[in-house]
């Protein structure tokens, strides 16, 4: 019975311990969010600042519009990017400067991303179409272009095709999402809000900092292109990107909706990763649905083949413009 006693004694103090070694951790971690939402407000929120716009900063629904360009080709490219790329003027940089040897190019940063503003405009297929436009038309650009997405750029192009047929003489899908699949969920809502903490309070960029970045010289890019790239990641996480996550499936099934014009030619570059990961239906089926004038060739890269396999986009480019003309 004493004995019994006894352990009961020490089961509570126990269980007293832990809860306060456990409240002092997270005492800890608090202090240290704390203090590391300061230092970045201080020392980081205005560092995108010092940095100059690589291209022209036009108003479009009375907000700012980063468009750049490069070449003077007969032929327009627009560039696109894809979800979550920080900086796409910088990103695409060695893609653009390889196409601007037979091309005019031009990169469009969307509202939310790069040198734009954000917006409180919904990020539906209507308003990218029309921001896309109004940005090339106010920068001096005329149309039929060659639409140039990555990633879900893709539905955008897509919808942009199918409304003004006219205005698009091709389109190059650089590993694009599928318009013919639909079904998929979307992330919780929580972890967005657990991004935007970590990166208020820094953590986004000690991850940053810790990983090697995915553009490097020997690839083409600049330094200054590197760099400028890494500082915008740390800013990325916006409530413009959140908005346009959450609408993606919307806009996807909306484009699944309408047909696609089949006169118009497109070459969807596939990545071996994407090709590996997704299987081949997903491609097969949007291949598809983008009609009888869509063809696809395999990239042995992984999904921003843009940063490692310029060569080889350009010359597809090339012998696919060359040949529907």
């Amino acid at each position: 019975m004493e004995q019994e006693k006894k352990m009961n004694k020490i089961k509570p103090k126990r269980g007293k311990k832990i809860i306060k070694g456990l409240a002092i951790f997270l005492g800890i971690i608090v202090c240290l969010n704390i203090i590391g939402f300061g230092v970045n407000k201080i020392f980081f929120s205005n560092e995108l600042e010092a940095i100059v716009p690589y291209g022209q900063i036009i108003e479009v629904n009375e907000q700012k519009m980063h468009v750049y360009s490069m070449g003077d080709g007969e032929k327009t490219i627009v560039l696109l990017p894809g979800f979550g790329v920080s900086l796409p003027s910088a990103d695409f940089g060695p893609l653009m400067r390889e196409l601007s040897k037979e091309y005019t190019v031009v990169c469009i940063e969307y509202f939310g991303i790069g040198f734009s503003n954000q917006t409180d405009t919904p990020r539906t297929n209507e308003n990218y179409t029309e921001e896309i436009r109004a940005a090339l038309s106010l920068a001096g650009f005329k149309a039929p272009y060659v639409l140039m997405p990555h990633s879900a750029s893709g539905v955008y192009s897509e919808y942009y095709a199918a409304q003004y047929p006219d205005e698009v003489s091709a389109i190059i899908m650089l590993d694009t999402t599928s318009t013919a699949i639909t079904g998929a969920k979307n992330p919780p809502k929580f972890l967005y809000g657990l991004g935007k903490v970590q990166q208020a309070c820094g953590l986004t960029r000690i991850a940053v900092g810790l990983t090697q970045p995915s553009q490097k010289v020997e690839n083409g890019y600049t330094e200054k292109e590197i760099s400028d790239c890494k500082l915008f990641t740390n800013h990325v996480l916006n409530d413009t990107i959140i908005d346009q996550s959450y609408r993606m499936l919307d806009n996807i099934n909306q484009v699944n909706a309408i047909a696609f014009p089949q006169e118009i030619p497109v070459l969807k570059l596939i990545s071996l990763q994407t090709e590996k990961t997704v299987g081949a239906e997903y491609q097969t089926n949007h291949l598809n649905r983008l009609g009888a004038k869509a063809e696809s060739r395999i990239i042995d890269s992984s999904h921003f083949m843009y940063q490692t396999n310029v060569t080889d986009i350009c010359e597809a480019t090339n012998t696919f413009l060359e040949k529907i003309n």
